[in-house]
């Protein structure tokens, strides 16, 4: 594939994906959300309703890819690990809602070919800016990755905020605690204009200073 994508293909998600989508949002993920964990979105005037998107967060728990996708209110395609994708069934349900395999401990560049892939056939992607989970949800080490991959596919990034994720699951319990949770959507970020390292690190501070603004506004 190209370094950069010159010719966007679709301009968002396939049907089959979207049904897919909207069936285990309004079954599952939002009456989790608004019902259980008492869930506040604000900001959601700020998402690109189609069109190639890379969406960039913080991350603090197992469940912020479905409530980020839930109030960006489109799909949301993250990096899965690679072991789920040699489960019958639950390879072709991942893979019909975005996911793409990543190798553990390592910086997959077939990844970042996914990505790619699938900003050109109009997704919004989803990278969590530091890459792992955070105990506290902020980011003490962002990585370039978003970064790079905006500037190689020309698209914009949107921060995104989640506070209160981390107090979901106490260590040792396998029941989610009904915790407050407030998501906080900013203004999309224009890609690098290179990929430059410094373009990479003005453009990926920017983001984690947006989404650390979005954080302190707390609930």
């Amino acid at each position: 594939m190209d370094s950069e994508l010159s010719n966007l293909g679709r301009s968002r998600e396939p049907v089959s994906s979207l049904v897919l989508y909207h069936l285990f949002k309004w079954s599952v993920v939002s009456p989790v959300l608004h019902a259980y964990l008492r869930g506040r979105i604000y900001g959601c005037e700020h998402v690109p309703p189609i069109g190639p998107l890379l969406v960039v967060s913080n991350h603090a728990s197992d469940f912020d890819p479905p409530i980020l996708s839930c109030c960006v209110r489109r799909p949301v395609a993250y990096m899965a690990k690679e072991e789920l994708f040699r489960v019958p069934v639950l390879k072709q349900a991942i893979k019909l809602y975005g996911a793409y395999p990543v190798k553990r401990g390592s910086a997959d560049r077939s990844a970042i070919r996914s990505a790619l892939s699938l900003l050109e056939e109009g997704w919004a992607v989803g990278v969590f800016l530091q890459g792992t989970r955070t105990p506290d949800a902020r980011i003490s080490d962002p990585k370039l990755g978003a970064a790079l991959i905006a500037a190689k596919a020309k698209v914009p990034l949107l921060p995104v905020s989640l506070w209160g994720t981390e107090a979901i699951f106490k260590k040792g319990s396998l029941v989610p605690r009904p915790v407050p949770v407030t998501v906080r959507i900013g203004q999309v970020i224009n890609p690098p204009n290179s990929t430059d390292r410094d373009e990479l690190q003005a453009v990926t501070q920017k983001c984690a200073t947006a989404i650390h603004a979005l954080h302190d506004l707390g609930r």
